[in-house]
């Protein structure tokens, strides 16, 4: 095998967008659109009730237009990608850490018009989010498709 080690990164993912995805275009116009889908849990908690995981996750270039054409909150959809991390300065001096899921790609499991308004998990995550928004999407600029981790 050479000096090359093994390794595997592989995420799959079922959930309900909390939000309508948000697409934008890098400086040389690569779509990019960065979204959080709603994952329950299987198991229920001390209340017997069920919680999610809420997972940030970005998808690139035609994938990315794709998905904010046909998604919309509430929509489930189905994600295949890669756990990333990365890091940077915020404007206080702060390193911020981020982990996300950067998708391959999607797929839609619900004919469009059923997945509008289902979820109402999502009031309590929009609290949490709006609290981290500001230093994710302070970030988003500096993303690079082409940027590959040091290892």
């Amino acid at each position: 095998m050479g000096g090359r080690r093994m390794s595997i990164n592989n995420t799959v993912l079922v959930g309900r967008l909390t939000k309508d995805p948000d697409l934008r275009y890098t400086g040389n116009g690569t779509a990019v659109a960065t979204f959080t889908l709603a994952v329950n849990r299987s198991f229920k908690n001390q209340n017997g009730e069920y919680e999610a995981d809420f997972i940030n996750c970005v998808i690139w270039r035609k994938s990315a237009e794709n998905l904010a054409n046909l998604a919309h909150k509430g929509s489930q959809i189905g994600v295949v990608g890669r756990i990333q991390t990365r890091n940077y300065e915020n404007k206080q001096g702060q390193r911020v850490y981020i982990t996300e899921v950067v998708a391959d790609n999607f797929q839609l499991l619900e004919p469009k018009n059923q997945s509008q308004g289902q979820n109402n998990r999502d009031t309590e995550y929009q609290r949490h989010q709006r609290r981290n928004e500001a230093s994710y999407e302070a970030n988003m600029d500096d993303l690079d498709p082409s940027d590959e981790l040091p290892f």
